[in-house]
């Protein structure tokens, strides 16, 4: 009976990260020396609301609302990382971070002055650019870690050097 169970908690952890991956990117943490840089690109200032789509283990978000006078917001599908992201949270005691367990294409995105993806290239083009438009409002910058997002005309890429991971900077 244990083993039935130890079992179907290892499934249901898998199908919960594949369905996650699916839906946009399998979990691959940004590296933590890039945060400066994203936060730099996407100019925050106090008061503003910052997306993270699919915000894995909840760095991002955390930092954001860590270091910003905002409302920070991370989004993720794989419920084991959603747990994570929570006690994160709970053990760093970060008020003005929420972590909103579901799939990012449910997500109203109306309220966001900053959205932080790092989906891969497939995904990140056809329906995110399509709900970008659609919900976010003119103005909204968007920052993608690693891809372009084909559909988006970039108002900045930053990559310092050959070694380093492009970052890309939009406007809606």
């Amino acid at each position: 009976m244990v083993l039935q169970v130890v079992v179907l908690i290892v499934f249901l952890f898998i199908l919960s990260f594949t369905i996650a991956a699916l839906s946009m990117a399998p979990w691959v943490p940004m590296w933590k020396k890039d945060l400066d840089r994203v936060f730099a690109l996407a100019n925050i200032q106090s008061g503003e609301r910052f997306y993270d789509l699919g915000c894995g283990n909840g760095k991002v978000v955390l930092a954001a609302a860590q270091r910003y006078d905002i409302t920070a917001v991370g989004v993720e599908l794989a419920f084991p990382l959603y747990i994570v992201c929570v006690a994160r949270k709970l053990f760093t005691r970060t008020k003005n971070a929420t972590f909103v367990f579901g799939n990012l294409f449910s997500q109203d995105l109306s309220s966001a002055d900053v959205i932080y993806v790092f989906g891969m290239p497939k995904k990140l083009e056809g329906r995110l650019v399509k709900k970008l438009y659609t919900e976010a409002t003119p103005g909204t910058r968007v920052i993608s870690y690693t891809f372009p997002i084909r559909g988006l005309e970039p108002l900045t890429v930053d990559k310092p050097s050959e070694d380093r991971i492009s970052i890309y900077l939009y406007q809606l």
